[in-house]
């Protein structure tokens, strides 16, 4: 615990205090803009934190990933139009009450509510850290392996869309990571003769691609209006006595946002949808769910916002992202050459309590400045997204080129762009693809040092306690989906009738 002290009071220096305060108004500003994310945010600033001071730049991204969650109920409560996707829950409640005449009300229940439920989280990011770290610690190669391919299969097995979907993504992902130089023989492989390939495909130039160029592709073809907002958008929040009557919603959605986020791939919006439900199936007013009822933006915003913390748990402790955003800055822990995993409790202890206080602080930064700036906000994330796509496209072909000063990877930016506009136009989630690419030098790595301890024999995968328990819950994973349609198909079968019905 001392090193968390040191860390908070190392986080409110004035440098990396400054850094933060930029990465949580920027994810802000960025999370409440729709069709912008915090995922766009961090890979287009990237490239700006090569000089800079390791945790700082860490420092500052965690900032954004907070901001950006957190901003993203702005344009939910108030244009229906969520800034991003953990805030499509959101608009079920918060816009019913925003149109009653009550917006402030609504951004002041949102508001209070992440901040509770990033607490909440921060509370598990900083009990269960540690621990977990250390029985990492024991993992070998096969128990490693296994963890990351049950890691793939859960991120495909509950992306958006089918599962088969998800594997494919997952598999083009770990695909296009596999150009370069073979590192188990040093040879060069999938070059296809062209010499700016023997590095592979850069991980920056992918990210740009596949997150920020698809996008604009996606916007540019897109183009709306920019909306108008009626009513005070000013945060009018709840008196403490009313917060005490939403205490065990606020609690439960924040540990359900939490745990949900500790498991790979899941992601925020899955979280609000989970805490959603469950504060309906509890509340003694159901009914009143989506007609601008106070539990719905108070489950709705603590459970995604506790999810930014949850999905950090994995990634500090195991080196394994539980979200895109985090395949992001597991990315930028890489490009800044720190090597993430167990063993970065043990050699870099400072810089993972830095993390960890920094995710803390910026919770609370983000509830000073939403609620001070959230009436001028409210009135910028109508611009019209054709004036800023411009602006947006030219930052992430600088930012590909700067990486070497190769013209290579701009069209590595543009080819992988048009590849995630495609992927998402039929519909195949972009979440794995970016996690497998992430995640493939880690599964080859130790599938070949499992392989040359084990003599070629696979057999480790199910005597050792902990590959097994992880071989098991990824076929599990991969086999149920199968088992219920056939079962869902067999009832049809049986009772022609209930087949029918919607």
């Amino acid at each position: 615990m001392g090193g968390l002290v040191d860390a908070i009071f190392y986080v409110l220096t004035p440098v990396p205090f400054l850094w933060l305060l930029l990465g949580v108004s920027s994810g802000i500003f960025v999370g409440a803009v729709p069709g912008l994310g915090g995922g766009m945010l961090i890979t287009l600033v990237m490239p700006l934190t090569f000089y800079m001071n390791s945790t700082n730049a860490l420092i500052m991204m965690i900032g954004m990933y907070v901001g950006a969650v957190s901003g993203g109920l702005i344009s939910a409560t108030l244009l229906r139009m969520p800034g991003t996707p953990s805030s499509i829950i959101t608009t079920f409640d918060g816009y019913p009450m925003a149109q009653k005449g009550e917006p402030g009300r609504a951004l002041g229940l949102g508001i209070g509510s992440s901040l509770i439920g990033g607490l909440i989280a921060g509370f598990f990011l900083v009990v269960l850290s540690p621990p977990l770290s250390i029985w990492a610690l024991t993992f070998g190669p096969w128990e490693y392996f296994t963890m990351v391919l049950m890691a793939l299969v859960l991120i495909a097995s509950i992306s958006q869309g089918s599962m088969i979907k998800g594997l494919l993504a997952g598999v083009l992902g770990i695909t296009a990571a596999l150009p370069g130089l073979n590192e188990s023989d040093g040879q060069l492989r999938l070059t296809f003769g062209f010499h700016e390939m023997a590095d592979g495909f850069n991980l920056l130039p992918v990210l740009l691609g596949v997150f920020v160029m698809s996008q604009i592709i996606k916007d540019a073809l897109n183009i709306e209006r920019h909306a108008t907002i009626s009513g005070s958008a000013r945060a009018v929040f709840p008196k403490f006595r009313q917060w005490l009557r939403y205490g065990v919603n606020i609690v439960r959605s924040g540990c359900i946002g939490t745990w949900i986020g500790i498991l790979p791939g899941v992601g925020a919006s899955i979280s609000s949808m989970v805490a959603y439900g469950i504060a309906r199936t509890f509340s003694r007013t159901p009914e009143k769910f989506g007609t601008g009822h106070d539990e719905g933006i108070v489950a709705s915003e603590s459970a995604n916002n506790a999810n930014v913390g949850g999905a950090l748990i994995p990634l500090i402790t195991m080196g394994i992202p539980g979200s895109p955003i985090d395949a992001i800055l597991l990315g930028a822990l890489v490009l800044h050459k720190i090597q993430p995993g167990p063993l970065l409790f043990t050699t870099n202890a400072p810089f993972v309590w830095a993390l960890i206080a920094a995710y803390l602080v910026a919770n609370l930064m983000m509830f000073t400045i939403m609620y001070f700036s959230v009436r001028h906000i409210a009135r910028v994330i109508a611009f019209n997204r054709a004036y800023l796509l411009p602006i947006i496209f030219v930052f992430c072909l600088i930012g590909a080129y700067s990486l070497s000063n190769r013209l290579f990877d701009v069209w590595v930016v543009i080819g992988f762009g048009v590849l995630g506009f495609f992927l998402d136009r039929v519909k195949v989630p972009l979440g794995p693809f970016v996690i497998g690419y992430v995640l493939a030098g880690v599964l080859e790595a130790e599938l070949r040092s499992g392989l040359q301890s084990s003599q070629g024999s696979f057999l480790p995968m199910v005597t050792r306690p902990i590959a097994l328990t992880f071989t098991i819950v990824s076929v599990i994973t991969l086999v149920y989906p199968f088992i219920a349609e056939w079962r869902h198909r067999r009832r049809a079968r049986s009772n022609p009738d209930h087949a029918q019905e919607p």
